[in-house]
């Protein structure tokens, strides 16, 4: 494994030394208080750093002085096990003894994502237990939602402030890994969702002793950006992808909108050094989300992007919903889809809803570039009630919409729950102390002020307390609270459309392009491609509910797939709520 640079925190030595080390501009002083109650200054060095060699092992917990005064702990700390108002802990990264040594990764067209919260599915150890049961089911990869350090028991995890350091609630660092371990012995891949674009709102105390830290210039939604134009804030991020890719073995990073970080630059440097510090031979894979669609960058070191507008236009072709982001896939909803499963992106420079132009030309990228899905925390979560798809459209147009999602070139996503038809919620939730949660609350209900359903404010109150202990509840997918039967028949759908995906398509993939798409009628078209090895793949969808007429398979093809929500058999005919998948092997 290759070394990497450790410029912030607490980095254990060979002989058992700590070396500590604080960015801290705006100090006249630095000091690290051990738990033993002894304090030792930190040398001032160049450029606003303070740095001390202490004789204290893994396991100390510290804090740093400023000015003698001011206690806060390491905001590169590698574990907080008292939370964030709690001391930091030295880790030794390379104590845990790792069982599954030759694990190389896998290649990203293989990839199948499985989307979850750790602390929804039991944390480490609770994932670890689960693994099996994910395999089977035909994935490849597990996404961890963000795990860094966040203000109480329960959150999102886009409220972390400690980047370096695993939720403690969650397990410890070590559990982590054991975690990672046991699902590269199965063949699975762990993907984490990393937060670069800001803190959450309490245990964040950069702004106290490092000003320059933020943009004073660049308000976000959650405060003043963070300036990637110091060396020492971008190394910071840059020292904790690597963090998790070296000292974690986690085989990708899907970075959080990234359309709030305003500085390509550290969208690239970060890519070439996580691609810099692998060893030759071992695949990570890097995944954006960005709303402003710069294909450039999957140019540029990044593997794909999450394709918001094939989501968007799918939900609109499955529920009729028209407010919001969704207004700009109201119009012309099937002829945006046919382009999304040709091009990649539906929005490559055209202006959107607020008149803006949004995004870059896509078309050149393959269709691995691009990752689909049905469902994500984002699209269940950022609505008000959290409703899952299946609570909002005919359950017979989502079969034949997974025919599409699992089978396309494009690279699917699952969320947690998906796959056995969970019908519960998945609410946005925090822990938050009682004048923040406050806020919290409010800012939440008024957010959705603009939509019909909640205009008026004796509506809005039905909206969730994010801070209540049960709306987290509620968004822990339980299997006991639905009808056997019926999740079976969804988890028989999911198992046997990822087997084909296996059999037929991921062999293929590489080098696939498009082929075309047309138009079949309302909410209905058939999208091809060449796959890698010459042969072509078609998929026809309808997700209206009336048959449509459609060329017949020609002599010599395989269809793979088939979804009827009819008995018609009819091969010129597609019915309503259908898809069918045909296989022409390479002449």
């Amino acid at each position: 494994m290759r070394e990497i640079t450790r410029l912030h925190g607490a980095t254990l030595q060979p002989d058992g030394a700590t070396s500590f080390s604080l960015w801290a501009p705006d100090a006249h002083s630095v000091a690290v208080r051990l738990g033993d109650g002894s304090v030792h200054s930190l040398h001032h060095q160049d450029d606003g750093w303070y740095s001390a060699r202490v004789s204290c092992g893994a396991g100390t917990v510290y804090r740093f002085l400023i000015d003698g005064e001011r206690s806060v702990p390491d905001p590169a700390s590698r574990y907080q096990p008292q939370g964030v108002d709690g001391p930091s802990c030295v880790v030794d990264p390379d104590a845990f003894v790792w069982q599954c040594q030759q694990w190389q990764g896998r290649p990203w067209h293989e990839t199948v994502i499985y989307e979850l919260h750790p602390g929804a599915f039991g944390g480490f150890a609770g994932i670890q237990a689960r693994l099996p049961e994910l395999l089977e089911l035909g994935i490849t990869a597990i996404e961890l939602m963000p795990v860094s350090q966040y203000p109480g028991q329960r959150n999102w995890g886009y409220d972390g402030v400690f980047p370096f350091a695993p939720q403690a609630s969650y397990g410890t660092p070590d559990e982590l890994r054991q975690l990672v371990d046991s699902a590269h012995a199965l063949g699975l891949m762990v993907f984490m969702d990393v937060v670069y674009n800001h803190f959450g709102p309490h245990g964040n105390y950069l702004g106290e002793y490092a000003s320059s830290f933020f943009r004073q210039d660049l308000p976000t939604p959650w405060g003043q950006a963070i300036d990637f134009r110091v060396l020492q804030v971008s190394d910071f991020f840059y020292e904790n992808a690597m963090m998790w890719i070296i000292d974690y073995r986690i085989d990708g990073l899907r970075l959080d909108a990234v359309h709030a970080i305003r500085d390509a630059d550290f969208l690239k440097t970060l890519a070439q050094r996580v691609r810099s510090a692998v060893p030759d031979g071992r695949r990570v894979h890097l995944m954006l989300e960005n709303e402003r669609n710069q294909a450039s960058l999957l140019s540029e070191g990044y593997d794909a992007q999450w394709n918001d507008d094939g989501h968007h236009a799918l939900h609109v072709l499955l529920t009729g919903e028209e407010e919001s982001y969704y207004s700009d896939f109201a119009r012309d909803t099937t002829i945006k889809l046919a382009r999304c499963l040709q091009e990649g992106f539906v929005y490559q420079g055209e202006p959107s809803r607020n008149g803006v132009p949004r995004g870059e030309p896509s078309g050149h990228l393959p269709p691995t570039a691009f990752i689909l899905f049905l469902q994500n925390h984002d699209q269940i979560g950022n609505r008000a009630l959290g409703e899952r798809l299946i609570t909002l459209a005919d359950h017979r147009a989502v079969k034949a919409a997974l025919g599409l999602v699992l089978l396309c070139p494009m690279i699917p996503l699952l969320f947690m729950g998906e796959e056995w038809g969970c019908e519960q919620p998945f609410l946005f939730f925090t822990d938050h102390d009682p004048e923040l949660g406050k806020a919290v609350r409010e800012g939440r209900r008024n957010e959705f002020a603009d939509f019909a359903a909640f205009a008026d404010e004796a509506l809005r109150q039905r909206i969730p307390d994010p801070n209540v202990a049960a709306t987290y509840l509620s968004s822990v997918p339980e299997r006991a609270q639905g009808n056997p039967t019926l999740q079976e028949d969804w988890l028989a759908c999911y198992r046997s459309l990822l087997r084909l995906r296996h059999a037929h398509i991921v062999p293929r993939l590489p080098g696939t392009l498009s082929d075309g798409a047309s138009i079949l009628g309302e909410k209905a078209l058939s999208a091809c491609w060449r796959l890698g090895d010459g042969s072509r793949l078609r998929i026809d969808l309808n997700l209206s509910e009336h048959a449509l007429a459609v060329a017949a398979p020609e002599p010599g093809t395989t269809v793979i797939h088939d979804y009827r929500a009819n008995l018609s058999r009819d091969p010129c005919l597609l019915p309503g709520y259908s898809s069918r998948a045909i296989l022409d092997p390479a002449t």
